[in-house]
């Protein structure tokens, strides 16, 4: 009986030798905000700012780069903390509560009654290091409808790259929240000249 329960012991042993070593994971968050948001008189105007769209190779926790054209890879221990909209949704809203230019800035659960609404689809957000310096790029398409009609009344697509100090995922999110402050402030200067 004493046989067995050794024999046991040392297979249960082995097996937890054999299973792979956990890794920990690095989670990042994008926290960027424009230093000199545009501000302006404020407006009896409403926007509601929907959830960001997001193309689909970001459309994850997983953060992503790339070493040759054409490639897109992800880091294996580094990731962000929650998906690249759940984390520009609530960005976007800020800068554009901060430009004071509307009455109310919503964003769901709450739609409320509003003048304008806001649509966001996230294009890019990548570590390129087939460039020297390696660089962050961000891109972002953008739609400006009046809530009344349901019609677009501007629509542009923002991009910015943002170079980084080293090609490492942590330099990585430096030059995001970088490349974040900046097309948000591209961002709210584009609502406030086509929201009036």
């Amino acid at each position: 009986m004493r046989t067995v329960a050794t024999l046991c012991a040392l297979l249960l042993s082995g097996c937890a030798l054999l299973s792979p070593a956990r890794m920990d994971t690095t989670k990042y968050v994008l926290t960027g905000l424009p230093d000199d948001p545009t501000t302006g008189e404020t407006h009896e105007a409403t926007l509601l700012v929907l959830v960001p769209e997001t193309a689909p190779v970001y459309a994850t926790t997983q953060m992503a780069y790339s070493t040759a054209a054409y490639q897109v890879a992800y880091f294996s221990q580094n990731e962000w903390a929650a998906t690249p909209s759940q984390m520009i949704g609530p960005l976007i809203a800020d800068t554009l509560r901060d430009t004071h230019h509307f009455r109310e800035v919503t964003s769901p659960p709450d739609f409320g009654r509003h003048t304008f609404a806001l649509r966001t689809e996230i294009l890019e957000l990548r570590q390129d290091f087939t460039t020297e310096p390696a660089v962050l790029r961000l891109s972002m398409r953008v739609f400006l409808s009046r809530a009344d009609t349901n019609q677009v009344v501007a629509s542009t697509e923002l991009s910015t790259q943002e170079p980084m100090a080293e090609k490492n995922p942590h330099a990585g999110v430096v030059a995001a929240n970088k490349a974040m402050a900046t097309l948000l402030h591209d961002l709210a200067k584009f609502v406030v000249a086509n929201a009036g």
